[in-house]
């Protein structure tokens, strides 16, 4: 749908009549959005595994471009070229990720007689490495946070660095960013360990295992700068986002402007950001991200030569469709707006709807998504998403759904909007964050602008609240929603029956003997539920834990439910799927199995010693042999999985009895990877 808060701004023509857009997902999906509005005819390209994704209908044709792996589809230049070519396509508009920093891509483009939407290739060279960038902005001026960013990446080298530096320091892949490759070293004596860590995951991530030093500022936060420059010489800023909520130093919710600065700040930083875009000759969208401190300093981080994926809640506040400022400034046309004209509008914030478990250190999921349910896109509420309900998230891409973004007059409204918006989020298959967001849109620190890269660890045990049993209202919920699933089912039936009058076709719970009533057992975790359902001419009597309530309901087939309890009307979500309900009233939300007491156990129990794949992935690195004997804790195995390494460690003291799988062997979740026994007595 089209964006209102994106109309604002002159009318922009271009050149391009076509263009391809070399990306997946909901990068594409927004892409073409912008495309379609304006009359440009889009390309769409996909993997084997992307054949019928939400992309390719958004665009108008789509061209295969190989098997599921990115390297052998997406990141497949001689393919997307070659497909460039024999659609006709102008343009390509690389997205953000794959191939839209990879500065050799820009050169192809020029050399096939393509326009590349985004910067030159020297630009992306001069910020890929992180070391020779902040090398640049030093002499640009750009304020920078203590550290090391040499050639000499010896062992030796890196740790005498890293002692004058000083502890806590943060170990970062300098080719790359999103957090691969990045992590933090509290003392001297496990850096070694961590450098190894993060050099491996750099060259898995960006083909270059190279890493530089930075003193960790504590409590900081990180802002960045959207900026623009044209082939004219203009350069303007769009303002800042603050994007300091991540988990495993990636982002997951973003918010415009940034909470708490003061113009002054605000004119400072965007100042810095123009300032590093021009000592770069850059062109196009582009990103400067600062780390700042409590007391406002600020400090460059490193520059995305691309479009961010945060990039809607700068639309939201300047009225701005940056996607088009790309298409117009690739055509060769001047910004459309000079840095006066553009002007703050309010509060925006993002929140990143991702496949993952928060409860088992997010690790990342995958499944078919068997309902969706989302709230209503109005100008204030905006979701970029590649994912539709029978989709499935797979292990080869990012397991992100969507983008939520909300919109209103000032910050503490739109906190409020964004709340009730990730209630009505419903997602049933693969687990989400969508609670976990909620409970961080919710808390009251949060609510209150006190956001920095720690905030969730240091709220921990608010986002991670043991698990709370169903309360009335969830089993008031789930207990509608199947009596009036059975009794819509009743009547329907009735309707068509030859004898619509025979009491067996009766949906009030007539039974030839006893009383008008029905028992339903609820599963949640290992706990069981009973709600006792007593039929009444207009409503039902429920026994709930918490007492008997009258309730009564209306339910549609999208899952709204509009209940009355005792007299008080709430609206709740129940989504089924064969007997497991999801169920959501406000920013409460459950799942729960329909159980039949007569059928047998659900689940049976893991076996006990064995240490199984907590996600589909490819195994990098196996640290034992079998017959060594083990410490718990200890570092067993190091499997790989949607661009980042998960360690699997000894849970006891032991000794391995079986390793299953091999270096570079691809296994499943779920499948035991190797299994420890008891240690054995040593012989005297």
């Amino acid at each position: 749908m089209a964006h209102p808060r994106t109309q604002r701004g002159e009318r922009m023509t271009t050149m391009f009549d076509k263009i391809l857009i070399a990306n997946r997902g909901e990068i594409a999906c927004r892409i073409a959005r912008t495309c379609r509005q304006r009359g440009v005819a889009t390309v769409a390209v996909y993997s084997e595994a992307d054949a019928a994704a939400l992309h390719v209908d958004a665009c108008d044709e789509a061209w295969a471009v190989g098997p599921a792996s990115a390297q052998e589809s997406y990141l497949n230049t001689g393919k997307i070229l070659d497909v460039a070519r024999r659609s006709g396509a102008q343009a390509i508009h690389p997205g953000y990720g794959f191939l839209s920093e990879n500065s050799a891509f820009p050169r192809a483009c020029a050399e096939a007689g393509i326009t590349f939407i985004g910067p030159p290739a020297q630009a992306i060279e001069a910020m890929g490495s992180k070391s020779a960038a902040k090398a640049i902005m030093g002499d640009a001026g750009v304020p920078l946070v203590p550290g090391y960013h040499g050639d000499n990446q010896g062992d030796e080298t890196l740790a005498t660095e890293a002692e004058r530096i000083g502890f806590p320091l943060l170990i970062k892949a300098s080719a790359g960013g999103g957090g691969k490759g990045m992590r933090r070293v509290d003392r001297l004596e496990d850096f070694g360990d961590a450098l190894g860590a993060a050099r491996r995951e750099a060259a898995a991530a960006f083909g270059d295992d190279k890493v530089l030093l930075e003193k960790c500022l504590l409590t900081p936060r990180h802002v960045e700068v959207q900026v623009f420059a044209d082939t004219h010489g203009n350069a303007v800023h769009l303002f800042e986002r603050d994007c300091s909520i991540q988990r495993r130093h990636q982002k997951i919710i973003e918010e415009a402007p940034a909470p708490g600065l003061d113009d002054d700040l605000r004119e400072q930083m965007g100042s810095a950001a123009v300032a590093a875009a021009r000592a770069i000759g850059y062109v196009g969208a582009g990103t400067v991200e600062f780390i700042m401190d409590a007391d406002g300093g600020f400090y460059f981080m490193e520059m995305n030569t691309r479009l961010q994926v945060e990039h809607p809640v700068t639309e939201m506040v300047t009225g701005q469709d940056l996607v088009a400022w790309q298409l117009a400034v690739a055509a060769g046309e001047s910004l459309p707006c000079r840095q006066e004209d553009l002007e703050l509008d309010g509060h925006a914030i993002e929140a990143r709807i991702y496949a993952e478990d928060p409860a088992r250190e997010f690790l990342p999921a995958t499944g078919t998504i068997r309902h969706l349910r989302t709230p209503i896109e109005d100008e204030f509420t905006r979701i970029d998403t590649g994912i539709r309900e029978g989709d499935a998230i797979s292990i080869h891409y990012d397991p992100m759904i969507a983008k939520l973004i909300v919109h209103d007059r000032d910050r503490a409204a739109a906190c409020r909007r964004l709340r009730h918006a990730l209630a009505d989020y419903l997602v049933v298959g693969p687990v989400t964050n969508i609670a976990f967001l909620g409970r961080i849109a919710a808390n009251p620190a949060f609510a209150a602008g006190g956001v920095h890269t720690g905030f969730v660890d240091e709220h921990r045990d608010a986002l991670f609240p043991a698990a709370a049993p169903p309360d009335d209202r969830i089993l008031a919920a789930a207990a509608l929603c199947e009596l009036l699933t059975v009794d819509r089912s009743a009547r329907e039936h009735a309707a068509t029956a030859p004898d619509p009058w025979s009491p067996w076709h009766l949906s009030d719970g007539w039974r030839a003997n006893g009383d008008n009533h029905h028992t339903l057992h609820f599963i949640d975790g290992e706990q069981e539920h009973k709600v006792v359902a007593h039929y009444r001419a207009d409503d039902f009597l429920l026994d709930l834990p918490g007492g008997t309530t009258r309730a009564s309901g209306d339910l549609t087939p999208d899952g709204r439910l509009r209940m009355q309890l005792d007299g008080v009307h709430l609206d709740a979500r129940v989504l089924r799927d064969e007997a497991l309900l999801t169920v959501a009233v406000g920013a409460t939300r459950h799942e729960l199995t329909l159980h039949d007491p007569l059928s047998a156990a659900i689940a049976d129990e893991i076996t006990e010693g064995s240490l199984t794949a907590p996600m589909p992935g490819v195994v990098r690195a196996v640290h034992v042999r079998a017959g060594d004997r083990v410490a718990e804790g200890d570092t067993l195995l190091v499997l790989e999985a949607m661009k980042m390494e998960y360690t699997i460690s000894a849970f006891a003291d032991g000794v391995v009895e079986q390793i299953n799988y091999s270096e570079g062997e691809q296994v499943s979740e779920g499948v035991e990877l190797l299994a420890i026994g008891a240690p054995r007595e040593e012989p005297a």
